[in-house]
């Protein structure tokens, strides 16, 4: 695995490792940084810790990982997403509890692809659809308040 990082992380990998949920995401990206505008200006992430290798970040509560493309260098995995044009072809990761409206307006204002704009849809959600700087799709929203 090949970093970049000078100096400590902001815990050792073991520890953080131990301390995952029984089930995380961890995103691929060609530079962590470029990724993290995304992230902490659109989707409003809070970022745990940062550097050009990787990135710890929480969504409301839900903790996921970016890890920049070269720390995978000697995974098995590496010329696969090397090869790919775009990351997460056929993966959608829906998030409830962004406010859809403000999001498009971050997103817009960032340079983000938005894929469908924010609107009311059958299966009780308000929600966007965007696209991150590696491909990655992203649908956020908030559950519609029901009808009395």
């Amino acid at each position: 695995m090949t970093k970049t990082r000078v100096g400590d992380p902001f815990m050792s990998a073991d520890e953080y490792g131990r301390s995952m949920p029984k089930f995380s995401v961890n995103l691929l990206v060609r530079n962590v940084m470029n990724s993290l505008n995304f992230y902490r200006d659109v989707l409003g992430v809070s970022v745990r810790y940062s550097d050009g290798d990787f990135a710890a970040l929480s969504l409301d509560g839900v903790e996921f990982m970016l890890h920049a493309d070269h720390t995978y260098d000697h995974h098995p995995l590496y010329p696969v997403v090397q090869a790919a044009r775009e990351r997460g072809a056929g993966a959608e990761l829906r998030f409830s509890g962004i406010d859809p409206d403000l999001a498009e307006i971050r997103a817009r204002n960032a340079g983000t692809t938005v894929l469908q704009p924010a609107r009311d849809y059958p299966h009780g959600w308000r929600e966007i659809t965007l696209r991150d700087p590696d491909g990655y799709i992203w649908t956020v929203g908030k559950p519609i308040p029901p009808i009395d």
